[in-house]
């Protein structure tokens, strides 16, 4: 990967990885709570993110194992998925803190009864 920003849904796809080896449906959960709900991936799409992610090396196949008559597929963060994890939360943070003190300038601004 070639330092180009994470979308949103590879961003959680990744950090749902981050603590163990997941299944699709083990990911789509995962990535519904740590977004409070607010980004519910189908299946379809969180394929088509694992096969990016893959074809990026950041994530690969850890294990396959057949449940209730089904191929389940596990997958896992590499370490180069870490570092691109670890790169795009330092480039977010320093995006939240710039927007947190121009916000916070601002309303101080308006508070004084400035414009």
């Amino acid at each position: 990967m070639a330092n180009r920003a994470l979308t949103e849904q590879a961003f959680l796809v990744l950090t749902a990885l981050v603590d163990e080896p997941r299944h699709g449906y083990g990911i789509v959960g995962e990535v519904e709570r740590l977004s409070d709900g607010r980004m519910r991936l189908r299946i379809g799409t969180l394929y088509g993110v694992l096969d990016r992610l893959t074809a990026d090396g950041l994530v690969e196949l850890d294990h396959e194992e057949v449940h209730q008559g089904r191929l389940r597929r596990y997958y896992r963060l590499t370490d180069p998925g870490a570092a691109a994890l670890a790169a795009e939360a330092d480039r977010l943070s320093v995006h939240v803190r710039a927007a947190t003190s121009r916000l916070r300038a601002r309303r101080d601004r308006l508070s004084e009864g400035g414009a």
